[in-house]
């Protein structure tokens, strides 16, 4: 199997292209999930990222339905996999079996071969099964009996998990938290949202007639586009100080990796995009700091007696950290000196 990276589907999509097939998807999953367009934007953020979206929050809200929704609304490979007690490695990543008229092994490919990989209650598996997707989180690749497989692109993998009921979980791994991009909450639906979901969803299950409209090459040449949105040094300098500052709170024993630092850039540049702009802002940062810092840092005794959350105190975090005042010239801006027009240094020169 074969890897199809995005620069061999062609050229990058102009912005109102873009922008119509990204809003396409966003409208396409609210027909199932109901006043939750900012959540929903979130997590196609996140595929366009690149990243992993770890979904958390109580039964019923609509957890597996918003990852299915996307993963309908995309004319890609899917699989879901339902996390149990007794769920093996190889039933993940897939595993060696006797072929006994040609006298070998031959792989077959687990669940996790697939653009899209839906993981329901992942945290009812064994932290065993669990690390079996350490590496194609990571690294894009399933390594099997010494030989290495390359996943397809996109490839995501959307993991629900309920953060009330305990009996018969495990605790997700600190490895395991920090390969996913941001961790989000659905939240209980306004009344008129759920008044909605009653009409709505009263008869017939929307899901059902859920049709896709986009593919995964219309994915890949997204994702081509978010990666060419600029961010400027004055905002690169202001992701790493929102890392550093989790490193040195005296309220956590555990600051954010460099991996959060990155994630946290690339999350950014399609929120950017899907706002319709080819720069990053230092307030895509503040927005992003949460969901995609919160579930990787570990609190103090004292924080955790205290009863502080990791969300407030990040939140804390960016209230405190001064924006950047770096008035430097952007180096997208030909223009001549005196021309500035009170441009901000993180906003390129529109072509």
């Amino acid at each position: 199997m074969t890897q199809q990276t995005w620069d061999e589907v062609g050229g990058l999509l102009p912005h109102d292209e873009f922008r119509a097939a990204s809003e396409a998807i966003v409208s396409n999953i609210e027909q199932v999930i109901e006043g939750k367009t900012a959540t929903v934007r979130l997590a196609l953020a996140v595929l366009l990222a690149e990243g992993h979206l770890l979904i958390e929050d109580v039964p019923g809200v609509g957890k597996t339905k918003l990852a299915k929704a996307m993963a309908r609304s995309i004319d890609c490979s899917v699989r879901r996999i339902q996390f149990t007690p007794d769920l093996l490695p190889s039933d993940v990543t897939g595993v060696s079996v006797y072929n006994q008229e040609t006298h070998d092994f031959e792989f077959r490919p687990g669940a996790v071969f697939a653009n899209l990989v839906v993981g329901d209650e992942i945290n009812r598996a064994s932290p065993k099964t669990q690390s079996a997707l350490l590496e194609c989180m990571e690294e894009r690749q399933v390594t099997v009996d010494g030989v290495t497989y390359q996943l397809q692109t996109p490839f995501m993998v959307i993991a629900t998990q309920n953060p009330i009921e305990m009996e018969g979980t495990y605790p997700l791994p600190e490895a395991q938290r920090d390969r996913f991009t941001a961790r989000i909450a659905m939240g209980y639906p306004d009344p008129n949202a759920e008044l909605a979901m009653l009409d709505g969803h009263g008869a017939t299950d929307p899901l059902r007639e859920l049709r896709p409209v986009a593919d995964a090459d219309m994915v890949r040449q997204l994702i081509a586009h978010v990666r060419q949105v600029h961010v400027a040094d004055a905002v690169k300098q202001y992701a790493i100080d929102l890392v550093t500052a989790t490193r040195e709170a005296p309220d956590l024993r555990l600051g954010a990796s460099p991996r959060a630092t990155l994630q946290l850039l690339r999350t950014a540049r399609a929120v950017a995009a899907l706002e319709g702009r080819d720069y990053v802002l230092p307030d895509d940062l503040q927005v992003l700091a949460v969901p995609v810092m919160a579930h990787r840092i570990i609190p103090t005794a004292d924080a955790q007696l205290a009863r502080r959350t990791t969300d407030a105190i990040v939140a804390e975090l960016v209230h405190r950290l001064p924006l950047p005042h770096d008035r430097k010239r952007s180096p997208y801006d030909t223009r001549p000196t005196g021309e500035g027009n009170g441009r901000a240094p993180y906003e390129p020169r529109r072509r």
